[in-house]
């Protein structure tokens, strides 16, 4: 595994990350690793519109993928 060192994280975020990670009963590097697991799985905007463009075969557009990706969550 490597070390990530965040530097000059200012106070105020500092201290609300620090109160959620009390509130999950977590430290903080808990917290963040957590945080950051899901940021790893997180797909962007091109990662889904090129995979819908690969289950449809071809270009779609921003309309037809917002209305595919709508169906999928409807769990069409």
């Amino acid at each position: 595994m490597v070390n990530i060192l965040v530097r000059d994280v200012p106070d105020d975020v500092h201290a609300a990350l620090q109160r959620t990670a009390t509130r999950r009963h977590q430290s903080m590097q808990q917290l963040l690793l957590e945080e950051l697991r899901e940021v790893a799985r997180r797909r962007s905007v091109a990662e889904l519109l090129d995979e819908v463009e690969a289950q449809r075969g071809g270009h779609v557009g921003p309309a037809t993928a917002v209305a595919d990706l709508d169906d999928e969550r409807r769990g069409g």
